[in-house]
This record gives C-alpha cells, structure tokens and sequence, in this order.
C-alpha cells in the first residue's frame, strides 16, 4: 500500500531542510499558511477550549510550532508517522513547551487504505486481467464503491468537541490518492498494458470521483466534530498540481500541465459543512526543473472556518 511508504516520503519532503528550501524558493507559500493559522488564533472565541489540533502534523513543515505553543494550554499533533512528529519537536527547547504537546500516531482516514486492500484482495484480478479492461475496471469501481469510508472517522485519544483550534495541515488530497493509486498499482501488477484504459472507463472515472467525495466530507465531518463551541478549523488543501519543463515559465500553459487533485464542487463541500470566514489560493513549487525531469508545483486552497 502507498500509505506504506508515507514515513520515507516524509523523510524527503519534510522539516528544516525542506522549510530552508521552501523559504528560498516558495516563500509565499510558507507566508499564507502562518497567515491563515495565525488570523485562526485572533478568531477563537475566548470561551473556546485552549487546546489546538493539527491534523496530519508530520514534521510542521508549514505549521508555525512555536506560535501554536505560545496561544495554547496543549497542542497535539496527530500523524500515522510517529517519527516525523518526533522530529517536529526538536527545536521546541523550552521545558514549559515540550510539556504542552501530546503526538498521536493515528491513521486520520479512519483506516481506508487497509479496507480498501482487504476488497481489492479477495479478486481474482489474473482471470479478469484475462478477460480485458472492462472486467478489470468494473471490479476496481465495484471495490471503490464498496470500500468503507468512516465519517467522521474515530480517532484514538483525540477528543471530539475538545479543541479551540483544529488545523488540517495539506493532507486531505493524500487520504484519496493513496487508496487510488493503490487500485492501479493492482492493475500495474496484472495488466500493465490496461493501465491507459482506466481514462475511458466510464463507471471506474464516476466511482474515483465518488470515492473522493466521501472521503473529503468525511474529513470535513471529523474538522466539524473535533471543535469546541467558539473553535475555528484551518483547512490547507492542493487542489492543482502542474507540472512544467523551463524554470520561469511555471505560470506559462505551453509548458505546463495541469493535474486536478480535488473534485470542482469542493469549495461548495466546504461551504455546506462550515462558515467560512477568511480564504486564499495560492501556488508554491516543490521541486524545480532538471536537465532529465519537470519541476513540479501546486494550487493550495486555504480557509478560516467556523461552524454553522
């Protein structure tokens, strides 16, 4: 499963280095995200519970730790990668400030990439492989269809209703994409040459963009029932990625492609479960190009919310 691989990923793309490469290259992007969390903080009630939550934590790359750790009684960072949650801590020295954070190794999803391997398991994927694409692709959108998609999900020692500021720190597109690329890593295995046809597979399309869906609303569920009365919820989002082959032509569509991570009706998603009061898009690079490869770079969606 690629949820397997999170804690190496992490590794490359995560904490001081990468925050020192983030302000040479992309330092707007670091710049919203204080932003956002910052104007958070101003808006929690004062009656609101003074923990703070962050949602896929991983090193606080983009998180400012340190201001979090000033406005809270507690800040808890909740990862499936305990280690890069370790690593996050390292710089906070302070003794008054290592006591006020709690780590929690948990699968925010509620587990979806372990239900969806467990469907996507039992199929006899040689024998449809035989039969062609469209046995393959009806089996892969049946098991999507299928697969289980907690909301919201429950979290071990997190506290529902318990916190003045709930922050999702760019996390939601991985909680789909990894179970999706888990189902064609299936057919890669089976059927490398199928691979093309799952553009045109109909049902398979219908049942990824479905499977998206439930799974951002459940995420936007589990945002929504982790906050206290007064609590604000900061959601950082891809929502684009491109890909682009000249350094300085990032923004220019003859050398760009662009890739869609999130469905087009997610801001009315965001809408339907929450207030919004303060929102921004923005893109950063994340990697620049090379002699063999593209640069790479995303469109974030961010938003100050509160509940209905």
């Amino acid at each position: 499963m690629r949820i397997e691989t999170l804690s190496h990923n992490n590794e490359q793309t995560q904490g001081e280095q990468r925050r020192a490469w983030l302000r040479a290259n992309a330092p707007q992007h670091l710049g919203h995200c204080e932003t956002l969390i910052l104007h958070a903080l101003k808006q929690r009630s004062p009656a609101a519970s003074q923990s703070i939550l962050v949602l896929g934590a991983g090193e606080c790359t983009e998180v400012p730790l340190l201001a979090l750790c000033r406005a809270s009684d507690e800040v808890v960072l909740a990862d499936l990668d305990l280690t890069a949650l370790q690593r996050a801590c390292v710089d906070l020295t302070a003794p008054a400030y290592r006591r006020r954070m709690q780590l929690v190794e948990c699968d925010i999803s509620g587990g979806i990439s372990h239900k969806l391997a467990r469907l996507l398991h039992k199929q006899p994927w040689d024998d449809l492989a035989a039969q062609g694409a469209k046995a393959v692709f009806d089996t892969a959108a049946q098991c999507l269809e299928a697969c289980p998609v907690p909301d919201p999900p429950v979290l071990p020692a997190v506290n529902p209703a318990g916190y003045g500021v709930v922050i999702s720190s760019l996390v939601l597109s991985q909680l789909f994409s990894y179970p999706l690329l888990d189902v064609l890593d299936r057919v890669q295995s089976v059927a490398p040459t199928l691979l093309e046809a799952q553009e045109r597979h109909r049902r398979y399309q219908d049942m990824a963009q479905m499977f998206r869906i439930r799974v951002i609303n459940a995420h936007l569920h589990l945002l929504r029932s982790l906050l206290d009365v007064g609590g604000i919820a900061v959601l950082l989002s891809d929502i684009h990625g491109f890909a682009f082959t000249i350094h300085g032509t990032d923004h220019d569509a003859q050398y760009r492609h662009v890739l869609p991570l999130v469905p087009r009706i997610f801001p009315e998603l965001v809408q339907e479960n929450f207030k919004v009061i303060a929102e921004a898009q923005w893109e950063w690079l994340s990697d620049l190009p090379g002699k063999d490869r593209s640069g790479r770079g995303y469109e974030v969606a961010g938003y100050v919310l509160t509940a209905k």
